[in-house]
């Protein structure tokens, strides 16, 4: 509308002109018509020529004015209009040019004071770099950014551990039984992902939430014989609000012992879970995806410390606790929800465990280095039924963790923790404690002294091409006693004194048999309860391509070599069990 004024302005200023230019010339053609009509003096002709002369002079004056006036109304029109802004190359949608792809909210500037007559144009603010999901939408003042990958997964191992895409290193088959002889082969889409990022500002609060899910969940015995159903997972479900220094979380996420690539972050993408395509990672790295509750205190940019209140779980092998103790552990046997004692009801755990970390970022030059230590505190509680009392231990580990840009894109990545009762972050490779017999003759929790290590590197050659490789291990320590217990006193009859002497200790109900071991790594243990795990692993992710607007197309190797060594080996057994497998995935990230 603008617009079209301004050129209807200019056509009626040509127009005026026009009609000036074209006076003098029928004034000049007049005068010697009149003349030759009348016969008219010379003296007459001057007097007439001055009387047009002054009238043209008059009618220019007027015109002058009359344009003055058009130019000054132009003006006030312009002054009072809003500038009018380039529309972005691809708008969300016509009709709401204030929104725009971001991953935080985008507020648009208010439009300037606008005449009544013209519409007002709200102008965008400038789309950063981090703003191009084209899947990102808005609702009310939150974001919405949608994300994911879609996984076609292929892999192959020499032994059949039979626990599908992700390996289970603590019962990797010997060679001298039916599955350390046999292969296996699959095709799967079960690591597929999909997330949900959603950011808002409340209060002063800068909101963050997190979902996640694949397709990793429990399934039917017979779900790869013809439909494939594979269930539903949750993985990650966090909010996390940050306002000045302190920083709030609460869900289920990544426990703060995983160790991270940038401070204390919760976001995926800033945690160190390696980039193996095995969906139970690397052996030697400290993991779990548990409920918690964390607070941070950022001292700087580069240096952050938080505690967090993480679920717990009193974790136990079978054979390292009674059997009448069983259902007072998880033994990772079956459901929590189970109510059968013998397939892990819902264990009694005394308090949650208790998790802090220190982390530091400094940048040397151009490249960027982590550092963290932190800590973890739990505890174990059980109850003797036979001599009615409770017993408790309390445990915890420490860990020192490093990633460190070395040169341009190339990271070392140096992990360790040691501790007493953490077999359940070392992804179950060891039982957290075992149950013994004290000086009277109780049932109390003996803590297992367990440590784990990893390191290797990561290295993005260029933006197609990244090589990976790690060595990681796990240690426990043997934990065992003799399993005896007080035998009962004879209640004497009426009127007979009681014993002067104690009731024996014995073994087995008579002191001359062969004791009965309980807990972990004893003589004739079974082969499960393993001294060591190791694992050397190699990879690369190639790019084919890559766009903002259409995701990227990957595909993802892994090369493993698993071995374990048992505390207890038997005659003419293998020392221990080993398997090589390989990974190919190919992968479309969602942009």
């Amino acid at each position: 509308m603008q617009k079209r004024r301004t050129v209807i302005g200019y056509l009626l200023i040509v127009g005026v002109m026009l009609a000036a230019s074209v006076v003098p010339g029928l004034s000049q053609t007049a005068a010697p018509a009149s003349q030759a009509a009348g016969g008219t003096s010379s003296a007459d002709e001057v007097a007439l020529l001055k009387q047009q002369l002054a009238a043209q002079q008059k009618q220019l004056d007027q015109m002058q004015a009359a344009m003055a006036e058009m130019k000054k109304q132009l003006d006030r029109t312009n002054q009072g209009a809003p500038q009018v802004a380039a529309a972005p190359a691809a708008p969300p949608e016509p009709s709401s040019l204030g929104q725009v792809a971001s991953l935080s909210p985008v507020i648009p500037t208010a439009p300037a004071a606008s005449a009544p007559s013209l519409p007002a144009v709200t102008i965008p603010q400038k789309i950063t770099s981090t703003s191009e999901s084209p899947l990102f939408f808005k609702i009310g003042g939150a974001s919405f950014t949608p994300g994911g990958f879609l996984d076609f997964t292929t892999f192959y191992r020499t032994t059949n551990v039979g626990s599908g895409i992700g390996t289970s290193f603590g019962s990797i088959p010997f060679s001298n039984g039916a599955t350390g002889q046999l292969s296996e082969t699959r095709f799967t889409m079960q690591n597929s992902r999909l997330s949900l990022d959603v950011n808002s500002m409340f209060k002063g609060f800068d909101l963050h939430a997190h979902v996640e899910a694949d397709f990793l969940g429990f399934s039917p015995p017979n779900v790869f014989d013809s439909s494939n159903s594979n269930t539903l997972r949750s993985r990650l479900y966090w909010l996390d609000g940050r306002k000045g220094h302190f920083e709030f979380l609460g869900g289920q996420s990544w426990t703060m012992l995983t160790p991270n690539r940038t401070g204390l972050s919760a976001n995926p993408s800033d945690i160190f879970y390696s980039q193996d395509m095995d969906t139970n990672y690397q052996v030697g790295l400290v993991w779990a995806r548990q409920a918690q509750f964390r607070l941070i205190y950022h001292f700087t940019d580069t240096a952050a410390a938080g505690i967090s209140i993480e679920d717990p779980q009193q974790f136990c092998y079978s054979a390292t606790v009674p059997s009448s103790m069983v259902a007072q552990c998880d033994n990772g046997s079956g459901s929590i929800t189970n109510s059968n004692a013998a397939n892990n009801p819902a264990t009694p755990n005394l308090m949650p465990d208790i998790i802090s970390k220190v982390a530091f970022d400094p940048m040397m030059g151009k490249l960027h280095e982590h550092v963290e230590f932190a800590g973890v505190l739990n505890a174990t509680r059980v109850y003797d039924p036979a001599a009615q009392v409770h017993n408790s231990a309390v445990g915890g580990g420490v860990a020192a963790n490093f990633n460190l840009e070395l040169f341009k894109n190339f990271h070392f990545v140096l992990n360790s923790i040691y501790g007493d009762g953490i077999g359940r972050y070392l992804f179950a490779l060891a039982p957290n404690f075992v149950i013994n017999r004290n000086g009277d003759g109780d049932y109390h929790p003996s803590l297992v002294h367990t440590g784990a290590g990893l390191a290797g590197f990561e290295y993005q050659a260029n933006q197609r091409t990244m090589f990976y490789g790690y060595y990681g291990g796990v240690w426990a320590q043997r934990n065992f006693g003799i399993d005896c217990y007080i035998q009962p006193a004879v209640i004497p009859p009426p009127g007979t004194p009681p014993p002067t002497t104690p009731a024996p200790v014995v073994c087995n109900s008579t002191p001359s048999t062969k004791p009965s071991y309980l807990g972990y790594g004893y003589p004739g243990a079974p082969n499960s309860q393993n001294k060591s795990v190791q694992e050397p692993t190699f990879g690369i992710i190639e790019t084919f391509w890559k766009n903002p607007h259409y995701g990227a197309l990957q595909i993802i190797t892994q090369y493993s070599y698993v071995t374990r060594a048992p505390w207890f080996v038997a005659t003419d057994a293998p020392k221990n069990a080993h398997l090589s497998m390989a990974y190919v995935d190919l992968r479309y990230v969602i942009p």
